[in-house]
């Protein structure tokens, strides 16, 4: 190791709490040049706060120090980039509510990825020419005329990755970069991450993928709220493979539905002004079955599923029939509601950050985002039941952002489905999660759907998937491509 160096940062007796909890205790840890990290190990050892405490965005006790070459081309700074983006319109307001994504009078509220990229260049006297190879290379260029509020948080993702790589600062942090990528942004991330390495960026990667950009030469984790370093990745430590369990008996009952066809589109097109998002769609969808949907970002997937789940104003105007009622014949987008369990990584990012995981599943009896209205004895069983049978009810009491994103996810499917619905919608259940978080959540959802539910699963092509699939829809440019019998 080259000590002759200082330090890139030097962290001393670094002490975080989060929730009330020790997180890191009297941690220790040099980086030098040339050196660049992988942070992996278990989930909930405090990779996150590590990371934003050495920005300053976690309160922190103890000492961090850098030291940035003076004459470098790359900005003398440390830049984080989180797992789990959160922008604000152009109030700096952040509650947004979810269907303002369909509510297309609130179009200028938000910049574009175009606009924003300009006011990011020019705050940090950055040259636009040399972002847009980056933006080719993760495969970007075409969303630049798309407002912020109207991006998948994979899109999201990339915005934040473009950026961070267009800066290139001394020191760059980011928590789960290969998140929501297909394979071909994926494979160019890892050039991009060596290229930027060689011009002089010390890395810190915190994930446990297995593909790794060659440039990373240094591995460790965070044991008992200290730095432990491991030889290479494969010595980190895994998560628990989960046990299965008996599903609750009142997941194991059929669920109730007056009509064979869940889902029936004829024809369906929906447009902006000029803009076709979707263009002659045709579906249906029995009962019982499990339906994968994809398609590339902007095919229109986001649009259909508001479709279906009541949230899209042109819905009433479509020849759209939802448990063999036509749409707009007279039920209320809450009896729509009342049938359909639908999880995504923007209802997550919506969701009330004060509320408990306890309240946060409470509030799936009453279709509200963190609202609570006290619970029934026989509710209250059905929460406990469930709970359990998802490994979460140690954490019942503790507020639903503080836990670590696997199991935020895995309590917001139980507020899905405590309702036990006809139709199950999951749409990118597992954005920002790892590999074993992700096997562990398409293992519960294998289980809870072997009981005659039907489900629509919005994985990008490279996502690991439930083995209940059967069928494949998949959209391109607001037209079917292909509709499939796996």
């Amino acid at each position: 190791m080259m000590t002759h160096h200082n330090p890139v940062a030097h962290i001393t007796h670094l002490n975080v709490q989060y929730a009330g909890q020790a997180v890191l205790s009297d941690f220790n840890w040099n980086i030098y040049p040339g050196e660049n990290w992988v942070i992996g190990g278990k989930s909930g050892t405090g990779k996150t706060s590590l990371a934003k405490a050495i920005v300053g965005e976690e309160k922190a006790t103890g000492e961090i120090t850098f030291h940035f070459k003076e004459h470098s081309a790359c900005p003398p700074r440390a830049y984080y980039v989180s797992n789990w983006y959160q922008f604000t319109n152009l109030e700096g307001d952040r509650n947004f509510y979810y269907q303002q994504r369909y509510n297309k009078f609130q179009k200028n509220d938000t910049l574009t990825v175009y606009a924003d990229l300009i006011h990011f260049g020019q705050k940090n006297d950055l040259r636009y020419a040399d972002a847009e190879p980056i933006l080719h290379a993760l495969g970007f260029e075409n969303c630049k005329d798309t407002q912020l509020i109207e991006l998948s948080s994979g899109e999201h993702k990339k915005l934040q990755l473009v950026q961070a790589l267009w800066l290139n600062p001394q020191l760059l942090i980011i928590d789960e970069p290969f998140t929501g990528l297909d394979k071909q942004s994926r494979s160019n991330l890892l050039d991009l991450f060596n290229e930027i390495s060689d011009k002089g960026t010390t890395l810190i990667l915190i994930t446990n993928d297995s593909q790794l950009p060659s440039c990373i030469n240094r591995f460790a984790e965070i044991e008992n709220g200290r730095l432990k370093v491991v030889e290479q990745a494969k010595d980190l430590s895994k998560d628990n493979v989960r046990e299965k369990k008996p599903l609750p008996y009142f997941l194991q009952q059929e669920p109730e539905t007056t009509s064979q066809n869940i889902v029936e589109l004829k024809n369906v097109s929906v447009r902006y002004g000029d803009k076709v998002v979707l263009k002659n769609i045709s579906w249906k969808v029995k009962a019982g079955e499990k339906w994968l949907l994809q398609g590339p970002n902007g095919s229109g997937k986001s649009t259909l599923l508001s479709l279906l789940n009541g949230d899209h104003p042109q819905a009433y105007a479509s020849d759209i029939w939802l448990f063999g009622t036509k749409r707009g014949s007279g039920e209320s987008i809450w009896d729509i509601k009342e049938k359909v369990g639908i999880i995504s990584p923007e209802m997550h990012w919506y969701f009330d950050r004060n509320a408990t995981v306890w309240h946060t599943v409470a509030s799936g009896f009453y279709d509200s985002i963190g609202w609570f209205m006290e619970v029934k004895y026989e509710e209250k069983k059905r929460m406990e039941q469930l709970l359990d049978f998802f490994d979460l009810l140690p954490y019942k009491d503790q507020l639903l952002h503080t836990l670590p994103l696997g199991k935020q996810r895995l309590t917001l499917l139980a507020r899905t489905i405590i309702k036990n619905p006809p139709l199950l919608i999951l749409d990118e259940p597992c954005q920002g999660l790892d590999v074993a978080q992700t096997t562990h959540f398409n293992a519960v959802v294998d289980e809870l759907c072997a009981h005659g539910n039907t489900l629509i699963y919005v994985g990008h092509y490279e996502s690991q998937l439930p083995s209940c699939i059967e069928h494949k829809f998949i959209l391109e440019k607001g037209e079917v491509l292909q509709e499939v019998t796996i």
